[in-house]
């Protein structure tokens, strides 16, 4: 693991160009009290994270307080977030004893455990980055949008690598359909179509995340916008068109125009809730409401407008068929989260039970 040398910058606002606001500055007032120091974390390596403070990088790793306080894994630092060290704590090692409350997460359901998973934090523009290649995917795009929708930062479409579609305009009008009200730009670092109009979408302070399947292009978009080589890239896989994973870590970087954040590709992207898809299928959601039943299912009631819309060509099937697969799953995860979350609560009043009666026992002998 190698530190990234960033310059940061020697004036009394150093973190500004990080993101740093007075609402920040303000939130840590009481942290500040204590004695503690405001950095953004800029990466993570396992159990050990990379944090800009107004020094400068170092690596950092959460108290043994804040390890014993967090419940689950959503609590932990993750790339983005504004984190308070301990300004007694080492040059080389510091330690991370409070985080500030997020803005926005975007944030996955893992595959087994289906317990949230933050991926970006404090991210105010997601891209959701899809190539125009054999393996770009409308309910893949789907998916993803709803995911940043329900972060709570705004979503926009990059279909990248337009120089390798087949049909560019009916590529962009089948993005702009799949993810209504949602900026499509089409780019393509090898002609440079587009990267101007990316570039105006990173502002001073502003964090950007890039996500998107393995091998869509996010590192090389990256390098494009900072001029430079900063993400190593590889080549797709011949037989599908499928990416390699080259990013293996999340990484937040500083560019002349703003931040941007690359995240590995993600195999699987599960939705935490409903909230995304009210972004995402605005068109469904209208169409329901014109339903002449507010409980309509759009199978066989009368005054179906959803139907009607599928019959006259205004709303396409598979687009219908893709936000009730996802309301399915979005409902599933919500289910069983509860479960997961109540059996959890258990086990805490548990080994609470049996610490009191060993003290008890230990106290007063067998009663």
């Amino acid at each position: 693991m190698t530190m990234p040398t960033q310059p940061v910058d020697s004036t009394p606002h150093a973190l500004a160009a990080w993101g740093w606001s007075a609402d920040l500055q303000a939130a840590f007032g009481p942290l500040a009290e204590r004695g503690l120091a405001p950095a953004r974390v800029t990466q993570q390596h396992r159990e050990r994270y990379v944090v800009v403070d107004a020094d400068g990088e170092k690596f950092a790793v959460v108290s043994g307080r804040f390890r014993h306080e967090a419940g689950r894994d959503a609590d932990f630092p993750a790339v983005g977030d504004w984190v308070a060290l301990n300004a007694g704590a080492t040059d080389d090692l510091a330690t991370i004893d409070a985080i500030l409350p997020r803005r926005s997460a975007f944030a996955r359901a893992a595959a087994l455990t289906l317990a949230e998973q933050v991926v970006a934090a404090n991210v105010d523009v997601v891209f959701v980055v899809t190539s125009l290649n054999r393996d770009f995917n409308l309910r893949r795009l789907e998916r993803y949008v709803a995911t940043a929708w329900e972060s709570g930062a705004r979503p926009v479409v990059i279909l990248s690598k337009a120089d390798l579609a087949e049909d560019l305009g009916g590529s962009l009008l089948a993005a702009e359909a799949a993810a209504p009200g949602v900026p499509v730009i089409a780019v393509s670092v090898v002609t440079g179509l587009g990267l101007e109009e990316v570039r105006a979408l990173i502002g001073y302070g502003q964090t950007v995340a890039l996500v998107g399947s393995s091998g869509v292009g996010k590192s090389t978009l990256i390098n494009a916008l900072a001029g430079h080589e900063l993400m190593a890239t590889a080549g797709i896989r011949e037989d599908d068109a499928r990416g390699r994973h080259t990013t293996s870590v999340r990484h937040l970087f500083r560019l002349d125009e703003g931040l941007v954040l690359d995240t590995p590709g993600l195999r699987e992207i599960g939705l935490l809730n409903e909230d995304g898809l009210a972004g995402s299928f605005t068109d469904v959601l209208d169409l329901a409401g014109q339903c002449r039943f507010s409980d309509c299912a759009h199978r066989t009631e009368p005054g179906c407008a959803v139907r009607s819309a599928l019959a006259d060509g205004r709303l396409d099937r598979g687009h219908l068929a893709a936000y009730e697969k996802l309301v399915r799953e979005a409902r599933y995860v919500e289910r069983k989260t509860d479960v997961f979350a109540r059996e959890a609560e258990r086990r805490q009043w548990r080994n609470i039970s049996r610490h009191v009666g060993a003290r008890m026992k230990a106290k007063y002998g067998e009663l």
